[in-house]
């Protein structure tokens, strides 16, 4: 279990909220986690239960269903579900679409999705990323034309989460190929539209228990009303939602760390090797106290920075150097972990095992590391 008895931005609420978190978890998550991993998806009725648990986009406005409730919750959600070693993609709906929508959706797209988002009824996606633009995003190819009432759409998304499971994706697209990063728009697209297919689920090394797709859209038409925000301001848009987006990766990159650990010091008090614990070697404990030292820093500067980002203070830099310094210790947690684990680590029965597969991504995925050092180079 997590231990959060030295946190210093939580209330009792918030022990409540993470309880009724873990109780199901327990009942409808763990249980499944072996079956998630084989099948590289999670199946729908998980997303109902956690929106009738009340986990699903707990910052959306009552009026659509939602709670009403800050990030600090969204992150309780992200911390257990990282620490159980599940990939499911909520992250994608508490934490990127359900703000995308609320902040630049019009009533009608508010009022059409959103509560259908809370409940679990609808399982949404974003798709930026092609096969030739990652985190340079100005050089998306998919095209949107606009053609009377409507917009057609043509092009492809690689490396989806939730592309499998999707009923809604919010698509990115060029409207004005003349403007460069400033003639990107950003469209509300169901799935079953015609001229949307979907490509493979994609074969990872790791995380494999969220689905991730490829998405084709071939003079696929959709009505005007799509059309989220205003034309052409796609990028600003992004850029705007992006520290919430890299907070949210240092939060599930700390807690993934901590289970590391965990696994760590379990497994060698367990385990014995000439005539003594593995853990009783002033070696281990060495690496062991490392760790700890560097996961205590993680924890305190992680509340900082969500204590932060809820009072409305954590910019572009500050989001990034999160999710920099947090995934990299991630990297450098599991690697420790498994050495220790010695040749068991490599078995993939032992949770480390899948704890370092899963990890490796997250120094990419939401701008790498070298793109998170530029930015903060750039404030310096």
């Amino acid at each position: 279990m997590l231990d959060t008895t030295t946190r210093t931005i939580f209330s009792e609420e918030h022990a409540i909220f993470r309880d009724s978190v873990r109780k199901l978890f327990d009942r409808a998550l763990l249980p499944h986690l072996d079956d998630h991993e084989r099948d590289g998806i999670v199946e729908r009725d998980f997303w109902r239960q956690c929106g009738a648990a009340g986990l699903l986009c707990p910052t959306v406005d009552p009026a659509y269903g939602g709670p009403g409730l800050d990030f600090t919750y969204n992150a309780i959600v992200q911390e257990e579900l990282s620490y159980a070693g599940s990939h499911a993609g909520l992250i994608i709906q508490n934490d990127i679409t359900a703000d995308y929508i609320q902040a630049y959706g019009s009533e009608a797209q508010k009022q059409r999705y959103l509560p259908k988002m809370v409940a679990g009824d609808c399982i949404t996606a974003i798709a930026m990323t092609e096969p030739s633009a990652g985190s340079d995003l100005k050089a998306i190819r998919t095209h949107a034309r606009r053609d009377g009432t409507d917009y057609v759409i043509n092009g492809s998304k690689i490396y989806i989460t939730n592309g499998c499971n999707a009923d809604l994706v919010i698509l990115a697209a060029k409207t004005d190929t003349a403007r460069g990063a400033g003639g990107m728009s950003l469209f509300l697209v169901e799935t079953d539209t015609p001229g949307f297919t979907r490509g493979r689920k994609l074969d990872k090394i790791g995380q494999r228990s969220g689905d991730t797709a490829e998405l084709f859209f071939a003079d696929m038409r959709v009505p005007a009303d799509s059309l989220l925000g205003t034309e052409n301001e796609a990028f600003s848009y992004l850029l705007t939602q992006l520290a919430q987006e890299r907070l949210s990766v240092a939060v599930t990159a700390q807690a993934a760390a901590q289970r590391a650990f965990d696994e760590a010091l379990a497994f060698t008090k367990g385990r014995q090797a000439f005539g003594q614990r593995i853990f009783d070697f002033q070696n281990t404990r060495f690496v062991l106290a490392g760790l700890k030292t560097e996961l205590q820093v993680g924890w305190a500067h992680l509340d900082w920075a969500i204590a932060r980002h809820v009072a409305g203070k954590l910019d572009a830099a500050a989001a990034s150097a999160a999710k920099l310094w947090h995934t990299e210790l991630q990297g450098r947690v599991v690697d420790a972990a498994l050495q220790l684990h010695g040749g068991a680590g490599y078995m993939n029965e032992y949770m480390i095992a899948r704890l370092y597969r899963d990890a490796r991504v997250t120094r990419i995925y939401g701008g790498t590391s070298e793109i998170m050092k530029e930015v903060i180079g750039r404030s310096l």
